[in-house]
């Protein structure tokens, strides 16, 4: 994985994010030489180890950030089918996603953010099928996803759908918030909904769980996330130390001088403890045991270490480090848009403390 990586996704990772394109030729490729199956179940073909799944990601965002926030799109898709869809529904899909169907997961709209227990966009059943109307924003990876796992409100409550492209009554389109300034793996974008029918197994899971179900896949998938910030820190460390193995300052390199070599013993400490989180939510994600306490802990975490990292990093390489020329813009700007999508540090430590509280009360 480290050698594809490097030979295949690096080279490509300042043109992806220059031109802010999907890397679809990417995804392909990775799927065809068999590392997409790494994220689905082993019964289809998976490995079922989700610290290989935080490994895979790591290296990826190592490389290229835009091409692993690819990959975690496809992991959220494939991650609310393979906890909540009917049997029908997984066996469509998952295959075609260890094949390398491009998807994306579509909770946000432009009046409700974070907060996805009413939606504007409504799904109602008409004999076997459903009928969606409305507008979903914000979407990652949605511009050229072949797949969407979105949310509606249905009579009952907010519910989960599968929702294949193209179809009727199905637009993208770019909206005027599309583009970030990180995680440039393509416009974000919006979806406009007309009457769009789905047959009655694209629901997914249970009617009116929806929310509940978005949140147990966005405590999967923000392990995912939290591998991707230690790539981007790795990436920004390893980038100053070879800038300060170089760079000649006062007759020697700026490596030599104490004051540098102390900011890479901090920078590498926090790695470090960043990682072993990491790497802990990810055997909790095997347990199957608090989940959320460990997913959130290691985002939290390793969020924050990824920017620091990044400015850091930056400090040393002076004048140099804020060149267009370089690759350090690109790292603290992916690092400080991850350090807020897929979870921003408030929700983190709200979802910490409903942990804290529940197993508080849970010990009387």
């Amino acid at each position: 994985m480290r050698n594809f990586a490097r030979t295949r996704i690096a080279p490509e990772a300042d043109r992806i994010d220059r031109e802010d394109v999907y890397p679809l030729e990417v995804v392909r490729e990775f799927a065809k030489a068999g590392f997409t199956r790494t994220l689905v179940p082993i019964e289809y073909g998976g490995k079922g180890d989700f610290r290989l799944t935080a490994a895979l990601f790591e290296e990826v965002a190592y490389a290229s950030c835009a091409a692993a926030i690819s990959l975690v799109t496809i992991f959220q898709a494939m991650t609310m089918i393979r906890l909540f869809a009917c049997q029908s529904l997984k066996d469509h899909y998952i295959p075609k996603i260890a094949d390398g169907l491009a998807c994306s997961y579509s909770l946000t709209e432009t009046t409700h953010g974070s907060d996805i227990r009413r939606l504007d966009t409504k799904a109602v059943r008409e004999g076997d099928e459903w009928i969606l109307t409305g507008e979903k924003s914000f979407i990652t990876s949605g511009d050229k996803a072949e797949f969407f796992v979105m949310l509606a409100e249905t009579p009952v409550g907010v519910s989960a759908f599968a929702v294949p492209y193209p179809l009727p009554g199905l637009e993208k389109y770019v909206g005027e918030h599309s583009s970030t300034f990180g995680m440039r793996n393509g416009p974000h974008v919006n979806m406009r909904l007309e009457g769009v029918r789905l047959p009655a197994d694209h629901l997914i899971g249970t009617e009116g769980k929806g929310v509940r179900q978005a949140a147990t896949t966005l405590n999967y998938s923000r392990n995912c996330a939290a591998a991707v910030s230690i790539g981007i820190a790795r990436s920004a460390f390893d980038g100053a130390l070879a800038r300060a193995r170089r760079r000649i300052a006062f007759d020697n390199t700026i490596l030599s001088l104490q004051g540098i070599q102390w900011y890479f013993a901090e920078m590498l400490t926090e790695i470090d403890a960043s990682r072993l989180l990491v790497y802990r939510a990810a055997q909790a994600l095997n347990d199957d045991n608090d989940i959320d306490r460990y997913s959130s802990v290691a985002k939290l975490k390793a969020g924050r270490v990824a920017t620091e990292t990044c400015l850091t990093a930056m400090q040393i390489c002076g004048a140099w480090g804020t060149s267009d020329n370089t690759p350090f813009g690109r790292y603290l700007r992916d690092a400080k848009t991850y350090e807020i999508g897929g979870g921003s540090a408030e929700i983190l430590k709200n979802t910490i403390a409903k942990y804290i509280i529940r197993a508080e009360d849970a010990n009387g």
